[in-house]
C-alpha cells in the first residue's frame, strides 16, 4: 500500500522519527561522556585509600600524579610495577594502570611529595612529576557548548512542523495550506440519506446534486448545468451538517471539508492562501465537493461594521472565496457546500446567482418529522410497551434534531439512574421537563408564605391559558424550583404557519396572568414575573413596531431585516413615533392585564382549587385541571394534524383492498 503524504510531500511520523533519533543520539552521547570520558582506552582504574597510595609512593610504584582542585589525585602505575598494584599480569610496557583518591588538602599533598622527591634525588632516583590542574566538569562542558547547539536544532525541527497547530500541516512554512479534512468514502460508519430523518425538500434539492455527479450525461444532454453552489440555511440543530455529512458519503466523489474559522489565522494573507490551496486541491481531484461549515465566519457583509472598523485580513478572505467561486478563472467540476445559521449577515455578493444559486432552508421539524427523527434515534435503545412515539412528537414542538437526540438520550440515563433496564415513558417526559426547565432542584428550602405566592402565580397562568381559546394547551403545572426558576407550567404551542392579532393578545393575557393572580388575590407583586413580564413588553413592542397591529400605527412595520441598524446610533423614527410605539404599547399590555383579572375573577374558585392543589401535590397535569375547570371546548392544532394523518391512512387502506378486488374479478373473467 502506498504511503500517504502530506501537504508537504513528507510522511507522516517522518519528523517524529528524526526528533526520536536525534534525542537517543544525544542521550548516548552523555552516557558516553559520563561512563568513559575520564578514562584511559587502554588502562584500568582503581579507587583507593589516601593511605595506600602513599604507600605505593614511598615504593616507588607510581610514575607520575595529577591532582585537581577538587582534591581528587589521579596517579599512574609503573608498568613494570603493574602486578605488584592490581594483582594481575600486566602486558609488559604496554600495560598501564591509574589510582584514583581523595587528598586531605593540596597544601599537605604537596608538602608531602616535596619531601618524597626530595628524598628519591638524594638517593639518585627520579623524581614523580606531581601536576596540578582544574577539574573537568563534563556535565558543565555538554550544557555550556552542546546544549545550546541541540537546543537551536530542536527549535527549528519544531517550527518546521508548526507552531503548535497555527501552523497546520507542514508546520510554519505550511501555513498557508488549506486544512481541509478529505472524507473517506470506504468508511464503515459514514451518513446516508436513509439516516437523514424528515428534511424533505432539503434531501430533495442536495440529492439532485449528488444525482449529477453520479450520473452527468443526464442532465449535459439536454443542455442544463447542475448550480455552482448551494447553502443550507437553518437554525442550530436542524441537520445543517448532517445532511453534508449525507452528500459526503452517498456522492462517492472527494470531499473536502473545512469550517470557516480554518481560514482566519493570526497571520496577514494566510486566509486568502488557504482559500487559493483548497481549490486548487478540489480542481486536481474534479469532480469534487467542497464543505465550509459555518461560513458566515468569513462571509459576512463587508458594509457592515462600518463604526467599529473593518478587518481587512477577513475581506481579503472572502474576496479570494468570491473570485474562486465564480471569477475569471474556470471552476468546472468543483461544487460549493456551504452552511449558517445566519444568511442575513452573509455579503450579497456571495449569495448571487453563479456562486451559490441555490439557498436550502432547512427548518425546525413539523409533527410528520419529528416522528420520524425519534424513530431514527429510538432504535438503538430499549423501550417498553408505554412509549407512543405519537405522544413525544405532539409533546416536542419546536425542537430541533439536536433537542430530540439529546431528549432520548437523556431518557435512557434518567433510566439506568433509576436501575430500569428498560426506559418507560415517564422518563421522556422527565428529559423533556429536564431540558425544557432544567434540573429539578427539590433541596431549595422556601417558606409556606413564598410556596403560597409561587401556587397562585402558576394557577394564574393555568387558569387563563386554560379558558382562552388561542392560548398555548396546557400540559403540567409545578411550584418545584427548576433551573433559574421557582416554578413552571409547560404549554403545548401551536405550530401555526401564520399568527394574527387574536392568537399574540391571548398568549399576552396568559403570560400576564401569573402577576394578575398575585394582584387580585395576594394584594402584592413579586419579583416573580420578571420572565413574563419581559416576554409581554418584547411581544407588545413587536405588535406596534414590527406588525402594525395597533391602532395608532396601522399598517407600518419598522422591522430592519438588514441588520443596518442594529450598528448604528439612530432610529428609523422620530422621537413623536418612538412616543407613540411606547403608549401603544403600554396601553396593550394594560388592557390584557385588565383581561387577565377579569378572567380570574369570573373563575376565582377554580383558580382557588388549582393553587391548593400545587401547593398539596406541587405538580398537577392537565387532567387535574380539566377536572376543576371542565373541558376545553377547542381541539389543539396537533390533536387536529394527528388526527387528519390517521384519517388519510385510513382512506388509503380501501382503496387498496377495492384495487385488489378489481384485480380478482379480471382473473376471474379472463
Amino acid at each position: 500500500m502506498p504511503q500517504q503524504m502530506n501537504n508537504n510531500g513528507q510522511q507522516p511520523g517522518k519528523g517524529r522519527r528524526w526528533l526520536s533519533l536525534l534525542f537517543y543520539t544525544l542521550a548516548f552521547a552523555l552516557l558516553g561522556f559520563y561512563l568513559f570520558g575520564d578514562k584511559d582506552n587502554n588502562g584500568v582504574t582503581k579507587e583507593l585509600s589516601y593511605t595506600k597510595l602513599t604507600a605505593y609512593i614511598e615504593v616507588g610504584a607510581i610514575d607520575k600524579i595529577e591532582v585537581t582542585d577538587d582534591l581528587k589525585a589521579k596517579a599512574t602505575v609503573k608498568p613494570q610495577n603493574y602486578t605488584l598494584v592490581f594483582g594481575t599480569q600486566g602486558d609488559g610496557e604496554r600495560a598501564k594502570g591509574q589510582l584514583r583518591t581523595q587528598v586531605p588538602s593540596i597544601e599537605e599533598f604537596s608538602k608531602y611529595m616535596d619531601g618524597v622527591n626530595a628524598t628519591r634525588k638524594a638517593n639518585g632516583q627520579a623524581a614523580i612529576d606531581v601536576t596540578y590542574a582544574k577539574s573537568r566538569d563534563y556535565w558543565y562542558l555538554i550544557l555550556v557548548n552542546i546544549l545550546p547547539f541541540a537546543l537551536l536544532i530542536l527549535f527549528f525541527v519544531y517550527m518546521s512542523r508548526g507552531i503548535g497547530s497555527a501552523g497546520g500541516p507542514g508546520g510554519i512554512f505550511g501555513v498557508g495550506k488549506a486544512q481541509a479534512q478529505l472524507f473517506d468514502s470506504n468508511k464503515k460508519d459514514k451518513v446516508t440519506f436513509e439516516d437523514v430523518a424528515g428534511l424533505y425538500g432539503a434531501k430533495q434539492e442536495v440529492q439532485e446534486i449528488v444525482e449529477f455527479l453520479k450520473n452527468p450525461k443526464k442532465y449535459t444532454e439536454i443542455g442544463a448545468k447542475i448550480p455552482k453552489g448551494a447553502l443550507l440555511v437553518g437554525p442550530p440543530g436542524t441537520g445543517k451538517t448532517l445532511l453534508a455529512k449525507a452528500v459526503a458519503g452517498e456522492a462517492n466523489v472527494p470531499f473536502f471539508s473545512m469550517s470557516g474559522s480554518d481560514f482566519v489565522e493570526m497571520f496577514v494573507g494566510v486566509g486568502a492562501s488557504r482559500v487559493r490551496d483548497l481549490f486548487r486541491q478540489a480542481k486536481e481531484k474534479a469532480p469534487a465537493i467542497i464543505f465550509i461549515d459555518e461560513i458566515d465566519a468569513i462571509g459576512r457583509s463587508r458594509s457592515k461594521g462600518v463604526m467599529t472598523g473593518g478587518n481587512d485580513e477577513r475581506e481579503s478572505t472572502l474576496n479570494q472565496l468570491l473570485t474562486e467561486m465564480d471569477g475569471f478563472g474556470t471552476n468546472s467540476g468543483v461544487i460549493i457546500l456551504a452552511a449558517t445559521n445566519r444568511a442575513d449577515v452573509l455579503d450579497a455578493a456571495l449569495l448571487r446567482a453563479g456562486r451559490f444559486d441555490r439557498q436550502i432552508h432547512v427548518e425546525l421539524p413539523d409533527l410528520q418529522e419529528r416522528k420520524e427523527i425519534f424513530q431514527v434515534h429510538l432504535r438503538p435503545l430499549k423501550l417498553d410497551e408505554t412509549v407512543d412515539i405519537d405522544f413525544l412528537s405532539k409533546q416536542t414542538p419546536g425542537f430541533s434534531g439536536a433537542d430530540i437526540a439529546n431528549v432520548c438520550n437523556e431518557a435512557a440515563l434518567i433510566a439506568a439512574r433509576g436501575g430500569r433496564k428498560k426506559i418507560c415513558k415517564q422518563d421522556f417526559m422527565d428529559a423533556v421537563d429536564r431540558i425544557v426547565g432544567g434540573l429539578e432542584r427539590k433541596n431549595k428550602i422556601m417558606t409556606e408564605e413564598e410556596k403560597r405566592s409561587i401556587a397562585y402565580h402558576e394557577a394564574g397562568h393555568a387558569t387563563i391559558s386554560w379558558m382562552l381559546r388561542w392560548a398555548n394547551p396546557l400540559v403540567k403545572v409545578t411550584i418545584v424550583p427548576r433551573g433559574m426558576a421557582l416554578g413552571a407550567a409547560w404549554y403545548l404551542p401551536e405550530e401555526r404557519q401564520l399568527t394574527n392579532e387574536e392568537h399574540i393578545l391571548d398568549e399576552l393575557c396568559s403570560l400576564l396572568g401569573g402577576r394578575a393572580a398575585e394582584q387580585l388575590f395576594l394584594n402584592q407583586t413579586s419579583t416573580g414575573a420578571l420572565n413574563d413580564l419581559e416576554r409581554a413588553t418584547k411581544q407588545a413592542y413587536a405588535m406596534v413596531a414590527y406588525y402594525g397591529m395597533s391602532d395608532k400605527l396601522k399598517d407600518i412595520s419598522f422591522y430592519d431585516s438588514t441588520g443596518r441598524y442594529d450598528y448604528g446610533l439612530i432610529k428609523p423614527y422620530s422621537e413623536d413615533t418612538a412616543k407613540t410605539i411606547d403608549d401603544e404599547t403600554q396601553r396593550i399590555i394594560a388592557e390584557q392585564m385588565a383581561r387577565a383579572k377579569q378572567i380570574l375573577t369570573d373563575n376565582a374558585e377554580g383558580h382557588h382549587q388549582i393553587a391548593q392543589l400545587l401547593i398539596e401535590r406541587e405538580v398537577i397535569t392537565s387532567e387535574d385541571v380539566e377536572r376543576i375547570l371542565g373541558p376545553r371546548p377547542w381541539k389543539s392544532r396537533g390533536d387536529e394534524l394527528l388526527e387528519v394523518n390517521a384519517a388519510l391512512a385510513e382512506s388509503e387502506k380501501p382503496k387498496k383492498r377495492t384495487r385488489k378486488k378489481k384485480q380478482d374479478n379480471e382473473e376471474t373473467t379472463a
